[in-house]
């Protein structure tokens, strides 16, 4: 992929509708890897379908959760990858052999995990009703202070390079804790213009730059500079760069988030299937994308590298890009794009047989062939590589390869092991004979597949029968349902009851 060539001269965000994924499963959220190789969506049946977004195909299906998948999170080279479900669990897995690494289990319901931006050993959990939870794959965990033991609204994410953890409450007091000894670094009140406070709901950070927006539930979505909030440090007043809103019509936002290259933001509504784009820098509105009608919105995602936005409605994926239009030029400066047919001019010795200006250019020729072209180094492209590196890294997973499925294989098609691996497997055999597990249905083929740990984490004062937020919409409609159902069959009984009791005339 040639980003230069992609790179548009106008605006670099969506336009249009331009298809949807579906996982057979019902959606529920999806999440990029940091290239926008692979998109990993989250099911209601515990699925998680890995997507090749290039191709627009299924490239794997891990099948490990029972309950819905309620939040994703990809490493930093995209090979791990976390999922949290509504049965309060919380699982590590192997992208490309599809394992389950680690499990831990959870008193209460999760709303969010996060990876460390760049320590694949650390991860980030916000319990329902709890603090926030510090994971480590060495099945230690932190908990993080909370700023008032009565106010459990916690909503947390990592700043951009992992140094940071930022906190909201529901009072709009956000904290920041150093990552390394959980101190207070510095902290903050989203005010709504007068003393009074608005709940924090999300806090999503730029992939580029060091923005970070804050999604209150006073309908406005605030952008800050995350340089700012820490120079301003314990109980600042820092002010934002822009306030976004709808006036007209006073949307509830759902998910916010940023565009790769930090200079646009997306939200959608909580309401409708309906996504806002505005421009950071200025503050402008610049494009409402509207989607089926009735339909609502569940999750909101932005490739990292391309002007490309998913949505999750309906339990299905829809894309929205923008409209690619054929430029020639772009490859040959001089190509002319021809409306109708026009009469060519000849240059002078355009077509003769003998150039008589063919000793002009072999001069120049022979002066320009003195210049040394370096054909062997490749120079990182600048979308993949952060401010504070160098290079790019080496051992990141772009693809998941996929196995060609051959209905009748000829004899001898598979190549055959190396002799040292094939000594190795003759042992095992042997092994396998003398313990009286001869038959080759016992041999276990995956003889180096790392073994499953189940880490039940104690959280203190963690709220046991709290109900996920996606289960509970369901649960609600299912009890008023069932009043609704319970009420006439009572009355009915209560009338059987007093016919009963009282007595025939023809007895």
């Amino acid at each position: 992929m040639n980003l230069e060539l992609l790179e548009s001269f106008g605006q670099n965000f969506p336009e249009e509708f331009d298809g949807t994924l579906d996982c057979i499963s019902i959606a529920v959220t999806c999440q990029f890897n940091k290239r926008g190789t692979l998109l990993a969506v989250g099911c209601n049946d515990g699925r998680i379908v890995i997507w090749d977004f290039l191709t627009r195909g299924i490239a794997k299906v891990i099948s490990g959760h029972v309950h819905p998948v309620c939040s994703l999170s990809w490493n930093r080279n995209g090979s791990k990858l976390v999922s949290a479900s509504t049965d309060n669990n919380v699982s590590i897995w192997d992208v490309l052999s599809g394992d389950c690494e680690n499990t831990y289990r959870f008193p209460s319901p999760i709303l969010k995990v996060q990876f460390h931006p760049r320590d694949s050993q650390v991860f980030l959990v916000c319990p329902m009703k709890h603090a926030a939870v510090l994971m480590d794959t060495e099945k230690k965990h932190n908990i993080l202070p909370l700023d008032d033991e009565y106010d459990l609204n916690i909503v947390a994410s990592f700043d951009r390079r992992g140094d940071y953890v930022y906190t909201g409450n529901a009072k709009g007091r956000i904290l920041v804790y150093s990552v390394e000894n959980l101190a207070l670094s510095a902290s903050f009140r989203v005010t709504t213009g007068t003393s009074n406070t608005t709940a924090v709901k999300s806090i999503e950070f730029a992939r580029r730059g060091n923005c970070f927006l804050v999604n209150s539930a006073d309908r406005i979505i605030r952008v800050y500079e995350s340089g700012e909030i820490l120079a301003c440090g314990k109980d600042g007043e820092p002010e934002p760069i822009q306030k976004l809103q709808d006036l007209v019509n006073r949307t509830l936002w759902k998910k916010c988030c940023f565009s790769g290259d930090g200079e646009y933001i997306v939200a959608g509504s909580a309401r409708q299937h309906s996504l806002y784009l505005w421009e950071k820098s200025i503050g402008n509105l610049v494009k409402i994308l509207h989607g089926t009608k009735g339909e609502m919105l569940l999750d909101v995602v932005w490739h990292p590298v391309r002007p490309i936005i998913a949505s999750i409605s309906s339990g299905v994926v829809s894309i929205w890009a923008q409209n690619q239009v054929e430029n020639w030029s772009a490859f040959a400066p001089d190509f002319k794009e021809l409306d109708e047919n026009v009469e060519y001019e000849e240059r002078e010795s355009e077509f003769d047989l003998e150039d008589e200006d063919k000793e002009k250019e072999d001069s120049r020729g022979q002066a320009e062939e003195d210049v040394e072209v370096d054909v062997t180094s490749v120079e990182p492209i600048q979308a993949f590589v952060s401010s504070d590196e160098e290079g790019e890294d080496d051992d990141v997973l772009l693809f998941l390869p996929t196995a060609p499925e051959v209905e009748d294989p000829e004899e001898g098609w598979a190549q055959p092991l190396p002799p040292e691996q094939q000594v190795v497997e003759d042992i095992h055999r042997d092994t396998q004979k003398r313990s009286g597990n001869g038959d080759d249905e016992n041999i276990s083929p995956n003889r180096n597949k790392k073994i499953k740990t189940d880490v039940h984490v104690d959280l203190p004062n963690a709220p046991i029968e709290e109900i996920h937020p996606l289960l509970n919409v369901k649960k609600s409609q299912d009890k008023g349902q069932s009043r609704r159902i319970s009420r006439p069959k009572s009355s009915k009984s209560g009338r059987s009851e007093s016919k009963s009791k009282r007595p025939s005339t023809f007895s």
